[in-house]
């Protein structure tokens, strides 16, 4: 049975995780996060964890956000748009670089984010 969530809803999720980001406050970002959460990016394997671009649960999440953080210094988010569908939000922003990003995030039906994928402008 998929979760079904109030548009308004995950809206809000997605402004959380912005200004969760923005605070650089990894531990309110991790809040936002189911404990056997997914995330996959490009960004991953780069930084010298997962070769599969995949980091699973929390504890992994907390040390590959933490290294990011401590390289991005100035780092911050900006809102274009917000899209959203009965399970998930889609947070599509301009990071601190000029660069456009739309980033999944998929909610159980606590509402906790239990995949998230970041999607960038292929090269």
């Amino acid at each position: 049975m998929s979760p079904h969530h109030q548009p308004s809803t995950l809206a809000t999720l997605g402004r959380t995780w912005v200004e969760a980001w923005n605070a650089r406050d990894l531990e309110r970002v991790l809040t936002l996060y189911d404990e056997a959460a997914v995330m996959t990016s490009d960004r991953i394997p780069m930084m010298g964890f997962d070769a599969s671009g995949t980091v699973r649960g929390k504890a992994a999440l907390r040390a590959y956000w933490g290294k990011a953080l401590g390289l991005i210094p100035n780092l911050h988010f900006t809102v274009i748009e917000l899209f959203v569908s009965p399970d998930s939000v889609v947070v599509f922003y301009e990071n601190e670089r000029g660069k456009r990003i739309c980033e999944y995030l998929r909610v159980n039906e606590a509402g906790l984010i239990v995949q998230g994928s970041a999607n960038h402008l292929p090269h």
